[in-house]
């Protein structure tokens, strides 16, 4: 690693993370209220080094050209001497308040340090010591002067705070704190040491262990907490992270002082001396990345980790799997009794020297992996979508808060199992001397983005080694301080403020591409994240031996409260003997991915948004807008009688004199004849041109139709039926009998669901009927390939349920308070009565109508 001193300043997204992550007043609480009480804050952002981030503010890069001492800080754009000064002032007191508090939590810590160092050094000098001088010396070195820096600086500012003044003067205390920051770097230079040291004593004497376990620091003054427990390591770490913050104090009062303010030199200098300060320390003296060394004595770090769901002795269990850069490591977390620590308990490691990835030929001797049922998937979706509905309605009427932690406990148990049995991709990998692992991961992405992370690694100078149980012990306790992903991938992790996701339909244009270095048969495919895993939606056509690729090929993509969209371009393989054996796919190269967040502020617009995703020298064009799930049930009432898209079933069957409309029965005849073994039918979207230019064939009768649809890529055709289903004036299943449809799929009792579901399909006009019962027999077919299609009878359900049966506008309206409640209330159900229908023996229109006599009342 770099020194930072050879790098410049901070950069805007460090400043920013840690900015976001910092309230003034309790910066050393987590997200619940509580005192940390770990070493270096998990996750915390506030590292002593300078993060090499892509952005950096106006500001600051102006200063960091020169660098080192030639750093003078400019005044911050928008407070011009005199303009907004009052409001600058009232903002400097709040920076200043903010700032005294937190600075009251951390002299309370170093006075929680220092109050067992006294009758340490007492027992120092008897028969029975519990630490020698040397080592208490090596352990508080430095914490008292610390200590009382602070202390003074404290006792200078709280007057000038509390008695304030619009004409107060502080900057010279800033400055004073500023030039005694050579103590801290002596306390830096000795952190590792002391660390070291305090662990050994802990280890060799249980007496200081108990003290170093649980030291007492005292709450703020006006907090109900008089104490709080916390670690001697975790107290250890304070002082390392409070230059940073005080760093960022001075970035805000700066902000907020007018240039004529004879505070503004002083708190400049005392910028300029704290950057120079961070800039001065290595990054090795974080403790995240010293936390642990490799077998030849360098540094390992933490590369990457994740929640993976792993197949051990033919079950599915989640794991936190970390990525080193010379080892894999898989633990679990371990559960220990309130307020202890939380740890990790190793499963198994790899040296990256002995990993292996799997050919072929020896996935084929692999056990094969059973894909979870999809209707067990789809009740779990629906139990949560009920339980995000329960709770938004105890929030509306101000219910209990443990009702609702009852509720979000459910939810989390239902989403923790639909995130352990709903990935399929299967990522194995071997340690070359035996034994093979498994993971189960939820999209090609995630797959390539672990492979070339452990690749890229191997490229260097590895060896292989075998860890002691006290370097294992050791490897693994770091990964709670290390690791970058706190918690699971579930939407009960949220805070209640942040983004519920999409609901509705994503259009998107994929372009172009640029950046090949040689020719290639290249398409790309899109994924997006549903209930805390991805999924593929759609694919572009293969364009062939190009480096210059021209799709221009539109998609609509459905989105289940969706965050984030992948684009992934693959190189075509048609080399028929490389087949992944746990699918049947041939394995396609990826040759490029990236991911984009969907920002509802962006997205949500009329017109089209145009941007470019770079990944590995390759760059994608690609345009996209959205349509949430309200604007998309508002069917237009039909006026025309041409044409057959927007016009009443019954109108079209009686022009063409047919039981069921034409472009139904030739769509599914043609989806039958070279489609039905079609990975994803029906759930990979066709190109939006290619289903425009068939819908014009078909709403003019054009003689060419036949033709045209066998020229015409599956997909395009099967998105056809599906717009022709969605564009008419009325659903399949009508307006009128969509509530009874509701109330029918709700009932427990076997008997009567029977008896309602059937006598409301008798309800049905009869166009509606017969057509209804050809594509569920059609869809039957289909679902009967599963094991090559992909495309289960559940699957089948959630693509046509919300298209064959919607809430009229006036509906929606009377029930619905957004789009994600119109998901949750109403398209799981939706799906579940297609599902009913498809798992029901054959349905005859014959023998249904010979029973209306014994069901004669209305609906």
């Amino acid at each position: 690693m770099e020194p930072l001193s050879h790098r410049g300043l901070p950069r805007l997204s460090w400043i920013d993370t840690l900015y976001s992550n910092f309230s003034y007043g309790a910066d050393d609480y987590d997200g619940e209220g509580n005192e940390e009480q770990k070493g270096p804050p998990e996750g915390s952002e506030t590292m002593p080094y300078i993060d090499e981030s892509p952005t950096m503010s106006p500001q600051l890069s102006a200063r960091s050209q020169g660098g080192g001492d030639s750093i003078s800080p400019t005044p911050p754009e928008g407070l011009a001497p005199g303009v907004e000064a009052g409001k600058g002032l009232e903002m400097r007191k709040l920076v200043l308040s903010g700032f005294l508090a937190s600075e009251e939590i951390y002299i309370n810590q170093l006075e929680a340090l220092l109050l067992p160092m006294k009758p340490l050094k007492a027992t120092a000098t008897t028969s029975q010591p519990v630490l020698t001088i040397q080592q208490i010396e090596t352990i508080f070195y430095k914490i008292q002067d610390i200590y009382e820096i602070h202390k003074e600086f404290y006792d200078n500012l709280c007057p000038k705070v509390q008695q304030w003044d619009s004409q107060v003067t502080m900057g010279h205390l800033f400055q004073k704190l500023a030039s005694q920051l050579g103590v801290y770097k002596a306390f830096v230079d000795n952190y590792k040491v002391a660390l070291e040291t305090a662990e050994k004593c802990s280890q060799s004497n249980n007496q200081f262990q108990k003290i170093s376990e649980e030291l007492k620091v005292k709450g703020p003054k006006d907090s109900k907490d008089s104490h709080t427990s916390v670690t001697m390591e975790a107290l250890l770490y304070k002082p390392i992270d409070r230059v940073t913050r005080s760093t960022l104090v001075l970035h805000d009062l700066l902000k907020h002082t007018p240039v004529d303010h004879p505070d503004y030199p002083l708190l400049q200098d005392a910028l300029r001396i704290s950057q120079n300060f961070l800039s001065s320390i290595n990054e090795d003296i974080d403790p995240r990345r010293t936390a642990v060394t490799t077998p030849k004595g360098e540094t390992r770090q933490l590369v990457k980790d994740g929640f993976l769901v792993e197949v051990s002795e033919s079950s599915r269990k989640l794991r936190h799997v970390f990525l080193f850069t010379d080892v894999l490591l898989c633990a679990k977390l371990k559960k220990t009794s309130a307020g202890k620590h939380q740890q990790y308990d190793c499963k198994w490691y790899i040296p990256l020297a002995d990993l292996v990835f799997p050919s072929p030929e020896e996935s084929e001797a692999s056990p094969q992996v059973h894909p979870f049922p999809d209707h067990e998937l789809e009740d779990m979706k629906m139990k949560i979508s009920a339980l995000k509905s329960e709770i938004q309605k105890e929030k509306a009427n101000k219910g209990q808060s443990r009702a609702i932690e009852r509720l979000k406990k459910k939810m989390f148990e239902n989403e923790f199992l639909l995130l352990l049995n709903s990935p399929t991709i299967p990522f194995r990998i071997h340690n070359r001397n035996g034994k093979s692992y498994l993971f189960l991961l939820s999209s090609d992405y995630e797959r390539s983005e672990w492979r070339e992370a452990i690749q890229k690694l191997q490229k260097k100078d590895l060896q292989a080694f075998v860890l002691s149980s006290v370097e294992l012990q050791v490897l693994t306790g770091s990964c709670f301080k290390l690791r970058t992903v706190h918690n699971i991938p579930v939407t009960s992790n949220k805070d209640d403020d942040e983004s519920p996701g999409l609901y509705g339909f994503l259009h998107v244009i994929v372009h172009s591409a640029k950046g090949f270095k040689q020719s290639a048969n290249l398409y790309c495919t899109l994924e997006v994240d549903s209930f805390g895993y991805f999924v593929s939606k759609a694919k572009t056509r293969v364009f062939r031996d190009t480096t210059e690729p021209k799709w221009d090929e539109e998609f609509e993509i459905e989105l289940e409260g969706s965050q984030s969209l992948r684009i992934l371009c693959y190189e075509k393989c048609y080399d028929k003997t490389k087949v992944n054996k746990d699918n049947n796919e041939i394995v396609d190269k990826i040759m490029g991915k990236g991911q984009i967040q969907l920002d509802p502020q962006t997205v949500e617009t009329k017109n089209w948004h145009t941007d470019v995703i770079e990944m590995n020298g390759i760059k994608v064009e690609f345009s996209m807008k959205f349509t949430s799930r309200d604007m998309s049930l508002k069917r237009t009432p039909s006026k025309k009688q041409t044409g057959v898209f927007g016009v009443k079933i019954s109108v079209v069957t009686k022009r063409e004199r047919s039981k069921v409309p034409y472009i139904v029965r030739q769509c599914v005849e043609e989806v039958e004849k070279r489609g039905i073994e079609e990975v994803g039918i029906y759930r990979i979207s066709g190109v939006a041109t290619d289903i425009q230019a068939l819908k014009a064939v078909f709403d003019a009768n054009n003689k060419d139709i036949l033709l045209m649809l066998s020229d015409m890529d599956i997909n395009a055709i099967a998105g056809t039926l599906k717009l022709y289903f969605r564009e008419l004036p009325e659903p399949l299943l009508t307006d009128r009998l969509y509530p009874a449809f509701m109330e029918g799929i709700a009932l427990s009792d076997p008997a009567a669901k029977e008896n309602c579901m059937m006598h409301l399909l008798r309800s049905l006009p009869d166009p509606n009927l017969i057509t209804f019962l050809f594509l569920l027999e059609h869809l039957k077919r289909v679902a009967e390939k599963e094991p090559i299609n992909k495309m289960s009878l559940h699957n089948l359900a959630t693509v046509f349920g919300p298209t064959l049966l919607r809430p009229s506008e006036v509906e929606s309206k009377a029930h619905l308070t957004s789009a994600a409640d119109i998901w949750s209330h109403d398209v799981m159900a939706q799906v579940q009565v297609l599902l009913y229908y498809l798992q029901h023996p054959p349905i005859s229109f014959a023998e249904l109508k010979r029973n209306t006599l014994y069901f004669s009342t209305d609906v």
